[in-house]
């Protein structure tokens, strides 16, 4: 899908989205806001993203009940208007690479109360006391996440937040839906090519929320949040009608999904599947949906979030015809 863009062939320009030129971040993805920057097709953006407290907890003694002001997290970039896009069409979005911010980076993740997938929540209500404040700040760098004396985690950058405008709704940059969202799925970062559908005129791209790091379900709630500078480009595909978020990586093809209860994520995500191999690979429907049976594979973005994610995968090796 990706040789199909509009921007296929021509030089792309280089445009910056750094800190002055964004200006004010947002915690709502939605038609409503002022556009902070206009690229054609197959443009590359270079962007400053912010952690997702917006650099509020500073050190492991800043508690989060008294620095964050709920349901403000996750600040976006954006919005991003994009030549020609309209309604009915896809903006593939290259995560070409991400790197920490700052001349000493650092992440920090943390435990806030009512939040994570084994605690009470505003969803999941419960008579249990809320788990205890804990702040880490972890050192960093390219290769690694420095956890602690005992661990260092591979550095694996990705991109938890990732949306394009939906055409009459503004939705919280926490949750998921058919617009994209804060999905948190750990292979949203280089070398990935998400698909978003377009609904509003100029699709209006937002993006934010990078995670050093992420093991499947975000299970505390937060990842090891950092800010970057995060290289991506974005091309238009017309006319391709696609109901949720897609990926591609070079060894697989998912479909993605975002709902509660975790079980409808999952059929939504291997539904699109399903689809998409029927659509452009050829498949008989139902031969798709016993193949997948057999080899499909799940990725759990999150649990966490007020709805939850879930990518359906399969290996490409299954799906394209040998050379």
């Amino acid at each position: 899908m990706a040789r199909r863009g509009a921007g296929a062939g021509r030089e792309p320009v280089t445009h910056q989205l750094t800190e002055a030129v964004q200006g004010q971040y947002h915690y709502t993805i939605g038609p409503y806001s002022s556009p902070v920057l206009s690229v054609k097709p197959g443009d590359r953006i270079v962007v400053e993203t912010r952690d997702a407290f917006e650099g509020a907890i500073k050190t492991e003694q800043d508690m989060p009940t008294q620095k964050l002001r709920m349901p403000f997290l996750n600040p976006q970039n954006g919005p991003i208007m994009i030549e020609g896009a309209e309604k009915g069409d896809v903006i593939a979005v290259h995560i070409e690479s991400m790197v920490p911010r700052g001349q000493n980076p650092r992440g920090t993740c943390c435990m806030i109360p009512e939040f994570g997938a084994l605690t009470g929540t505003t969803y999941t209500a419960t008579l249990n006391n809320p788990l205890p404040e804990i702040v880490r700040k972890i050192n960093l760098d390219e290769k690694r996440v420095l956890w602690s004396d005992r661990v260092t985690l591979p550095y694996n950058p990705h991109i938890g937040t990732l949306s394009l405008s939906p055409e009459i709704d503004s939705i919280n940059s926490l949750t998921p839906d058919q617009h994209g969202g804060n999905m948190d799925l750990p292979d949203m970062g280089p070398g990935s090519i998400t698909y978003l559908p377009v609904r509003s005129p100029g699709a209006r791209l937002f993006i934010g929320d990078a995670h050093a790091c992420q093991g499947d379900g975000e299970v505390c709630g937060v990842a090891v949040e950092h800010e970057t500078i995060t290289t991506i480009r974005v091309d238009l595909i017309k006319n391709w009608a696609i109901e949720w978020p897609r990926m591609e990586k070079e060894e697989f093809i998912m479909a993605i999904g975002s709902a509660r209860p975790l079980e409808d994520a999952t059929r939504i995500a291997y539904r699109e599947l399903v689809r998409w191999m029927a659509a452009e690979y050829r498949f008989d429907q139902w031969d798709a949906y016993m193949l997948l049976s057999q080899c499909g594979r799940v990725r759990l973005g999150n649990f966490v979030d007020p709805k939850y994610t879930v990518g359906a995968a399969i290996p490409k090796k299954y799906i394209l015809d040998p050379a």
